[in-house]
């Protein structure tokens, strides 16, 4: 009886979710990271001495991590400490107002009520509940199949579904259906952004986006980068193996399937699988091979998601009282994104705030604040942009802004660590910048995200440029049906021997979408 032999290239979320349900169940597996730590863009840096969180920075979805670490034989909360929050985020605009949202829908809306008046409070509870109808039918119906198809998402669906899903119109004009203030209208657009789209050209169908975070936010306790670092350690548990600094040049193939690995230092490994868990644009691109250019379709510069322009701060803040999470707005959302388009960022930011230092934190050091500051960019870094002038120009402004918002950073006594969408292109090879994939700008794009399954036997992809989209959550949901995938095709090949990896698995299931064991 065979084990299979898997490398997973790329220790992001979605190639350790994969990584660790295969070797639990028995794989013989083995991941090459060309960076020198896991997580992908769920990172840290030391800025001034501290550890800086400067990837994602909002966790949702719990279940999704708890079903990753069942398969596992463990529970999430053994190996991490996740902290809720209670208020989702702080807003504030250039007039000074500011709106705080909460976990609690109905004490958001009793805030929203106080902030714009009861018609825009009535307005949040119809999308509230339509983003809930969003979130179910596309949950059930897409997210969890490895194959994303039109005809399967609405084979057999009421009309009520049908309409839930709300394929159309664009994002921004449906908000127009809720709410009239112009000030909620830029706070729930910005729900696109967390996919890297414009609210201007997504359809509708994101608003379940604000649906998942209504759901629960959590903070991991010690920085995002806990979470890939503890699924790393169980994969190592599990008799995984994992080689950091290790880049891969080549995906090899033989009788017309994958055979194994080339790394960058020459070195060949065997495989009877490969899970690619990087931007899938460097497959179509041909970057690990010129065979495998054919095998999912290019993302054309045009197609790709935004990118960003990043700071993490450690220094004196005084102030503005942030909360965790908090957005400073400019003053015109669809300038904004025209600017983006036009010159590769926008000239009045709408600026994302992460407060990383706890209070307890603060009253047991010197005070410093540590920040992550994000700002949407074109992914053009593979072509040198945006213009460093542009770049400069555009940290002028995010430093008025927050001024303008009360919150006073000692530049002069900060620490600061700045990341271009050039440096995000070199870091993730093939996608120039971009930070999410292709962008979700028109009804089929979603459609258009190659499934876990490609062309070539024995190869799987995982991932937020795979199906089902970007985020943690959907990461990771991408590694585990590759790893399901994977695990049904190789028992397809080898139905000589009933059973070829021990143990059984409750995940959604690779073809069919309920849960079943294998």
């Amino acid at each position: 009886m065979n084990t299979p032999r898997i490398a997973v290239i790329g220790a992001g979320i979605g190639g350790l979710s994969a990584a660790l349900m295969l070797a639990a169940k028995g794989a013989h597996v083995r991941v090459f990271e060309r960076a020198a730590h896991v997580g992908g863009k769920a990172r840290e840096d030391m800025v001034g001495g501290a550890a800086i969180d400067v990837g994602p920075t909002v966790l949702t979805m719990r279940h999704v991590f708890e079903a990753l670490f069942e398969c596992a034989g463990t529970r999430l909360e053994t190996h991490i400490t996740l902290d809720p929050l209670c208020e989702l985020a702080r807003h504030v605009w250039p007039d000074g107002s500011r709106l705080d949202l909460f976990q609690d829908t109905e004490r958001s809306k009793d805030a929203i009520g106080a902030f714009a008046g009861p018609g825009e409070a009535e307005g949040f509870a119809r999308f509230t509940q339509d983003a809930q109808a969003a979130f179910e039918v596309l949950d059930e119906r897409f997210m969890r199949y490895p194959r994303p198809s039109m005809a399967r998402l609405f084979k057999n669906a009421t009309l009520a579904e049908f309409l839930a899903a709300s394929p159309v119109p664009t994002y921004a004009r449906k908000l127009k259906s809720y709410f009239r203030d112009p000030r909620l209208h830029q706070l729930f657009a910005r729900y696109t952004t967390y996919c890297g789209a414009s609210p201007y050209r997504a359809p509708a169908t994101l608003m379940l986006v604000a649906y998942a975070e209504l759901m629960g936010v959590w903070r991991v306790r010690g920085g995002m980068a806990k979470l890939p670092q503890a699924i790393a350690a169980l994969v190592e548990n599990a008799g995984g193996e994992i080689r950091l600094g290790t880049g891969v040049s080549e995906i090899k193939t033989e009788a017309g399937r994958v055979s194994g690995l080339r790394l960058e230092t020459g070195e060949e490994i065997a495989a009877d699988a490969v899970v690619l868990n990087g931007d899938v644009n460097a497959l179509a691109s041909g970057l690990l091979g010129s065979l495998q250019g054919h095998h999912v379709k290019r993302v054309s510069p045009g197609a790709r998601s935004y990118s960003a322009l990043t700071w993490a701060l450690n220094g004196p803040v005084s102030g503005f009282p942030l909360a965790h999470h908090n957005v400073a707005f400019g003053a015109n959302y669809r300038l904004e994104f025209k600017d983006i388009a036009r010159y590769g960022l926008p000239r009045d930011p709408t600026i994302y705030i992460c407060r990383q230092t706890s209070h307890e934190e603060n009253d047991q050091h010197d005070g410093n604040e540590r920040l992550f500051l994000i700002v949407n960019a074109a992914a053009r870094g593979d072509t040198g942009g945006p213009a460093p002038e542009e770049i400069e120009r555009c940290e002028t402004q995010v430093k008025q802004r927050l001024s303008s918002a009360g919150l006073q950073i000692n530049w002069s006594k900060t620490e600061s660590l700045r990341t271009t969408p050039a440096m995000f292109a070199n870091r993730f090879p093939g996608s120039g910048g971009a930070l999410y994939g292709r962008a979700n700008h028109h009804l089929l794009a979603n459609f258009l995200r190659p499934g876990q399954r490609t062309k070539l036997p024995g190869l799987y992809l995982a991932g937020g440029s795979a199906h089902p989209a970007p985020g943690m959550p959907m990461a990771s949901l991408s590694g585990q049906m590759a790893a399901q995938c994977l695990i049904e095709d190789w028992a397809s090949m080898r139905r000589s021997h009933p059973v070829v990896i021990a143990g059984g698995m409750s995940t959604p299931s690779a073809t069919t979408g309920p849960s079943r064991s294998v």
